[in-house]
């Protein structure tokens, strides 16, 4: 029995007792009341976790600390990765309460709505009911300090690929920039296993290893969001059209096994609204479901 509890006991066998330590409890200068106090609220307290894409990191780290200023009986746990990471960690059983995908097809893949052929392994993951598009994206061309390349737009840097006098990165074929970065590959008919065969190709594992080489300037220049190129004070020289790789929209959802179904309803129901909308604003994205 904790100590607490026997306390408890002993007051209760005796009324004398019980008035005395009522008094006490009013202004004893111990602090023990607040420390209960504390303690009670701590254990109040229940854990949202979210999974998101890497390129959310710093304007939803920043929105989640707002909400749990408004709710200080949630506390945020953020695993920020690749979407297809996160996608694959989830459908192994980790928990999540809250995923938000950088593009459609990780969550088409886990969502038992989907429509559109992604969930080709049947996933009834996401609740669908719960989910949305929060965000929309540019994909970017960025080049390190000074642009030593002189990288002008999309157009130059096709020609320079396909010349072998550029050194690219971009990410891997199961993050969602390397998916919009191929597509824009195959917008200009390029052929990406012979230009990595090449060596004019170098990838990174998320949205921020690429981010990290352009910084570096251990490349020519990167496809990296918009978002990733303003928080690293890249130059941008051309975001790419529609036409190029489509539209880069960021759905989120519930989880079906979410383990804190209600936190996950209310940190969803928060990110819609202005004070969320405002820090994804401030680093270049355009909030999509404002309530």
């Amino acid at each position: 029995m904790s100590t607490k509890m026997t306390r408890r006991a002993f007051i209760g066998g005796s009324a004398a007792l019980l008035a005395l330590s009522l008094a006490a409890c009013g202004g004893d200068g111990s602090g023990a009341p607040a420390d209960d106090a504390a303690a009670d609220q701590a254990a109040e307290t229940t854990t949202i976790t979210v999974f998101a894409a890497a390129s959310m990191e710093e304007s939803l780290t920043k929105a989640g600390e707002l909400f749990t200023e408004a709710n200080p009986q949630y506390e945020l746990s953020f695993n920020f990765d690749s979407s297809g990471t996160l996608k694959t960690q989830i459908e192994e059983g980790a928990d999540c309460d809250v995923f938000i995908s950088a593009g459609q097809l990780q969550m088409n893949q886990l969502d038992a709505a989907d429509t559109t052929g992604d969930n080709v392994d049947g996933l009834d993951l996401i609740d669908s009911e719960s989910r949305f598009d929060i965000l929309e994206n540019k994909v970017a061309l960025a080049v390190p300090e000074g642009n030593p390349k002189g990288i002008e737009s999309f157009d130059q840097l096709a020609e320079l690929l396909a010349a072998g006098d550029v050194f690219m990165a971009m990410g891997n074929a199961d993050v969602p920039v390397g998916q919009y970065t191929q597509a824009i590959l195959e917008h200009y008919g390029l052929d990406e296993e012979a230009l990595a065969a090449a060596g004019t190709i170098t990838y990174g594992s998320n949205v921020k290893e690429v981010t990290s080489q352009v910084a570096e300037a251990t490349v020519d220049c990167g496809v990296i969001y918009q978002t990733d190129a303003y928080s690293d004070g890249l130059e941008v020289v051309e975001v790419a059209t529609p036409e190029m790789c489509g539209q880069v929209v960021y759905p989120a959802a519930a989880t079906k096994n979410a383990p804190n179904p209600e936190g996950a309803a209310a940190l969803l129901e928060f990110l819609r609204g202005s004070e969320a909308s405002a820090c994804f604003e401030e680093v270049g994205f355009t909030p999509l479901a404002e309530a």
